[in-house]
């Protein structure tokens, strides 16, 4: 399935509102520490509601860490400052969309690391950016529909 990646996530209820999108469509989930958070946070189980038992959720130190466990696999690092839109790349069932933090998004290192697999959301000229557990949506959801949904059991 999908995997969500966080790096260094700093709001709990968007990481909530990830945890529940995730768990009902079974994409995994991937947090790179430091958390602007405690996964105790009130916000973020309230955002979360119930479902955080059906997320599968595994925490990394660090982008070292979790580079090393899955640098064979696709990484895709969704930042503004891609070239191409996220609805222009074929995904497979187990590449990794990497979302950054939501005061800087991903830095520099890793944008270079992962140059030739930056995605973007079309937006308006002047605008900044979508809010993180928006963009998390429409990119998986977009993934999701390249791959045919694969294990949502559509009708």
């Amino acid at each position: 399935m999908i995997n969500i990646v966080l790096y260094e996530p700093e709001i709990p209820p968007n990481t909530g509102n990830i945890i529940r999108l995730c768990a009902n469509v079974g994409a995994n989930l991937h947090l790179i520490e430091p958390l602007g958070f405690k996964l105790e946070d009130k916000q973020l189980r309230r955002a979360g509601l119930d479902y955080h038992e059906f997320a599968n959720l595994k925490i990394y130190k660090n982008f070292e860490v979790f580079y090393q466990e899955h640098k064979t696999k696709k990484i895709w690092a969704c930042t503004t400052k891609a070239k191409q839109y996220y609805h222009q790349v074929d995904y497979m069932t187990d590449d990794m969309l990497l979302f950054g933090p939501e005061t800087r998004g991903l830095p520099a290192e890793v944008l270079e690391l992962l140059k030739e697999t930056q995605i973007k959301i079309p937006m308006q000229k002047n605008s900044r950016s979508l809010n993180l557990s928006n963009s998390v949506a429409v990119i998986l959801y977009g993934a999701l529909d390249n791959i045919g949904f694969e294990g949502l059991g559509l009708l």
